[in-house]
This record gives structure tokens, C-alpha cells and sequence, in this order.
């Protein structure tokens, strides 16, 4: 009875273990490949990956947003950077702190040689804001960048100001008219720092044009900017993007909390060309 016993805490101790085990095999193997791209590159890999992982024992997933923890691990890692040597970022995030984008996009647009920003999915909000820092964006075809509108709260700041355009004032309560005050100076804030990000690529009145489309509420929040669109604002876009990227978002799996939505063979298939009778 006693080894009946014994081996079922084995069992216990071994499956409380594995996540952890299987964690630092995925560290230890997503090291090794941007140490790859580094020697490929001859640049410092900085990755900045928001996935919904899944964490500690019991494997609870939880969401990932931009915040000040990854705005001091990214200076950190821009201030351990020669100045003479490129800085690569791998970008996949839906957002987060206004202020942790910002924090992050700064020191970028100040480091002295090339950036590179890749984005092999999305980047949006303040994703965007960070790739505006760039001095080439590198997309994939179906990738996506999106608007740096200020939100506040659920509410999207311009929409806001939209309120005290339709009502009268007297009609307006004072909850709204605190929010609208707040909102008009984080739409001017952000603007601001868009422009600026902008200045060292483009014309001021290009770059005043294209921080007023991402910034003021032209489209929704969640609205896709595509590699077209992104090329027509006058960012400097490329679909150029290397295997290693794929490869090391490979390395971020999604927490699945049961049967995969998506399935296939995950091997490239191409079309053998036909060929035809004598």
C-alpha cells in the first residue's frame, strides 16, 4: 500500500513540476534563436511578444499588455547597446501604458544607429506608437499597425469631445465635462509626441498630417493599418522579413484551455507544376 502511496505523490510532484520545466526548455530555446539573429544581423534583438500565456503551476492564462515592467526592461536593454550597433525589436502586442510606449519609442528614436522594428502580426495602439520610432518597419504581407487615439477608460478620447460638439454645455453633466478636459489635452499630448517621432523621417508638415490621422480619432481603435496604408501615410514599410522571426514567434505559443480552433500540417506545401502529355 505504501508504494501505492508513494508513487502517487511522485506523480503529483512530477505534473506540478513540468510546467516549469517545460518554461525554462522554451527560455532556453527562444535565447538561442535571437542569439542567432543577432549574428545574422550583427544587432541587439530586443523582443517585445504579448501573447495569453499560460503561468505558474496551475497553468492559469492570463492577458499581456505594454507596461511600465517592459518599458524598463526595454531601456535597459537600449542602454547595454553600443551606440554604433543596430537595435532589432520584434513587436506583437494588442497596446497598453500610453506612457510605457512612449518611454519605449524615446529612447529608440534616440539611439544613434538603425532600428529596425518587426511586426510579423500586429502591433497596434501603442505597438504603432513604438514602430513610429523606427527607421524601417519591417511588416509581414498580412501584418497589421493601427490608430495611437488616447483612450480613456472604455471610452475613446475624441469620441468624447464629440459629445460636447452635439449638446449644449447645459445639458452636458459634470463627469462628461472633467472627461472631455482630460481628453482634449491627452489627444494634444499624444499628437504631440507622434510628430516628434515623425520629425526624423519626414517634412513638418508631412509628419503634423500623418500624427493627426493616427492620433485624432479617425478611425476606431481597433481599425487595421495594413502595409498599403502604412506606405501611403509615408512610413517607411518592408515585407522583408526574416525566417528567424517566424521562427522565434514560434516559441510563444498561445495558451490553449482546450481543443485548438485552428489546425493543419505544419509543413510548407507548394504546387508541382503539372505536366502535360506528349
Amino acid at each position: 500500500m505504501d508504494i501505492f502511496f508513494q508513487l502517487f505523490w511522485l506523480f503529483f510532484i512530477l505534473s506540478a513540476l513540468s510546467p516549469y520545466f517545460q518554461q525554462q526548455m522554451l527560455l532556453g530555446a527562444r535565447a538561442r534563436k535571437i542569439a542567432e539573429l543577432e549574428r545574422k544581423r550583427g544587432s541587439r534583438v530586443i523582443t517585445l511578444i504579448h501573447r495569453q500565456e499560460a503561468v505558474s503551476f496551475l497553468g492559469i492564462p492570463i492577458s499581456r499588455f505594454i507596461n511600465i515592467d517592459d518599458s524598463e526592461q526595454v531601456l535597459r536593454a537600449i542602454r547595454l547597446t553600443d551606440k554604433n550597433m543596430p537595435i532589432d525589436l520584434i513587436l506583437h502586442t494588442p497596446g497598453g501604458l500610453v506612457l510605457a510606449a512612449e518611454q519605449i519609442a524615446e529612447a529608440l528614436l534616440r539611439h544613434p544607429a538603425k532600428v529596425t522594428v518587426f511586426v510579423p502580426h500586429y502591433a497596434m495602439s501603442g505597438g504603432t506608437l513604438i514602430a513610429l520610432a523606427a527607421d524601417e518597419i519591417v511588416m509581414d504581407e498580412n501584418a497589421v499597425l493601427g490608430p495611437v487615439d488616447p483612450q480613456l477608460g472604455q471610452y475613446p478620447a475624441a469620441s468624447i469631445l464629440k459629445v460636447l460638439e452635439k449638446k449644449p454645455i447645459s445639458e452636458v453633466d459634470d463627469q462628461t465635462l472633467i472627461l472631455a478636459d482630460v481628453a482634449e489635452k491627452a489627444l494634444k499630448q499624444v499628437k504631440a509626441t507622434v510628430k516628434n517621432l515623425l520629425l526624423k523621417h519626414m517634412p513638418e508638415e508631412k509628419a503634423e498630417e500623418v500624427a493627426h490621422i493616427l492620433s485624432q480619432g479617425t478611425w476606431t481603435h481597433d481599425y487595421p493599418i495594413d502595409v498599403a496604408q502604412a506606405r501611403a501615410l509615408g512610413l517607411n514599410v518592408s515585407t522583408d522579413m526574416p525566417l528567424e522571426v517566424y521562427e522565434l514567434m514560434d516559441l510563444y505559443p498561445q495558451a490553449q484551455g482546450g481543443k485548438p480552433s485552428v489546425q493543419y500540417v505544419p509543413l510548407p506545401y507548394r504546387q508541382e507544376p503539372k505536366v502535360g502529355r506528349p
